[in-house]
């Protein structure tokens, strides 16, 4: 009786084990080297603008990454977001302010301002002011790239 007792107690304890849930792999943190890696990226961002430096501009970005500007169509992938970024008038200012840095594990989002000239050909320049927002994806070599982002101008409609 005692061994059935055994016995059965021990295949009890078997089933509950099997049914616990499997370990879960530690998530990765977002850690003050993230925010300090997008921060950077984000300061570096204007610079490839000025100079019109697209391939230097398409490394913030995902190769399927979104973009969202104001008052046209969504751009998706390198492809696409080259061709709007060559046909974008050139810049002649472009400031960019960060506010927000954030994120959890892989994903991290940042928000802030922006202020820029540019200058249309065969048209006056023009002067905006704006605010922007982002997703970011961890890479698998621990990069950072932009999967979206969104912009307008703070200008009355």
């Amino acid at each position: 009786m005692r061994s059935r007792l055994l016995a059965a107690s021990a295949a009890l304890f078997l089933a509950a084990a099997a049914c616990q849930p499997a370990p879960q792999e530690a998530q990765p943190t977002f850690t003050a080297e993230d925010e300090a890696a997008i921060r950077g990226m984000l300061e570096q961002y204007p610079n490839s603008w000025l100079a019109g430096d697209w391939d230097t501009q398409l490394t913030y970005y995902t190769a399927d990454a979104v973009r969202m500007p104001p008052d046209a169509p969504m751009i998706q992938g390198h492809d696409a977001i080259r061709e709007a970024l060559v046909a974008f008038p050139p810049i002649t200012d472009f400031t960019l302010t960060t506010e927000v840095v954030a994120g959890n594990g892989d994903l991290a989002w940042a928000r802030g301002a922006f202020t820029l000239d540019m200058a249309p050909p065969d048209a006056d320049p023009v002067s905006m002011v704006g605010k922007w927002q982002a997703a970011y994806e961890r890479q698998a070599d621990g990069s950072w790239k932009c999967v979206s982002d969104i912009w307008n101008t703070d200008m009355p409609m």
